[in-house]
């Protein structure tokens, strides 16, 4: 059965293709049906929302079972920041005391940069951090399906390893980097991995 996944990032494609294929659920994008999904503006104010904002896109667009999710790192120092503007934290200026949100995504070593530069001079035990990542499953019958899952851990003094995306070379947990990890270790642990694990008891239940 295939779903569509409502993003072309590879590295989270392969993640949910490990976890779901289990179930002959075969995970594909749009770029690998050959079409083009059009960007949605992510308005909604918590991962879940703004998941669910993607997949029923996805779905009505293409008529098939859609796949979104929405996460972010949230680190304690910062009151939970960056959170759902994670994609796109460097790019997010203050202008008079006021947090101003251009909407454009960063790259990944931007961000990293940001994080470690509100960070500075803070010591590690006042680093601590989650990953967050919610799903959201819509079926053509609009039959909803939202799942949330965390990781917890410390982010480093400085980037360490090559793998995985986003601040997985500062994220720490187990005593070392998520830049450290194969992606199957990862997905033992990681917010998605949780969160893709939930969905699939959800899915076992109705296909």
């Amino acid at each position: 059965m295939d779903f569509i996944l409502a993003s072309n990032n590879k590295k989270k494609l392969e993640e949910m293709q490990r976890i779901l294929s289990p179930l002959g659920i075969n995970v594909v994008t749009a770029k690998m049906l050959g079409i083009a999904l059009p960007d949605v503006v992510e308005d909604g104010d918590t991962f879940e929302q703004n998941a669910e904002i993607k997949a029923r896109s996805a779905c009505e667009i293409t008529g098939m079972p859609a796949i979104a999710d929405d996460s972010g790192l949230c680190v304690d120092y910062l009151d939970g920041a960056p959170g759902i503007y994670s994609a796109r934290f460097a790019n997010i200026i203050e202008h008079n005391g006021v947090n101003v949100d251009n909407e454009k995504n960063a790259d990944d070593e931007a961000n990293n940069d940001m994080i470690l530069s509100k960070l500075e001079g803070v010591p590690e035990e006042k680093r601590t951090a989650y990953y967050v990542c919610a799903i959201c499953c819509i079926f053509p019958d609009g039959k909803k399906i939202v799942v949330r899952g965390e990781c917890h851990g410390k982010i480093g003094f400085a980037r360490d390893g090559n793998e995985g995306f986003g601040y997985d070379p500062l994220f720490i947990i187990g005593g070392k980097s998520f830049g450290k990890y194969t992606g199957e270790e990862k997905d033992k642990i990681s917010h998605r991995g949780n969160a893709l694990r939930k969905l699939s008891k959800e899915l076992e239940k109705i296909i």
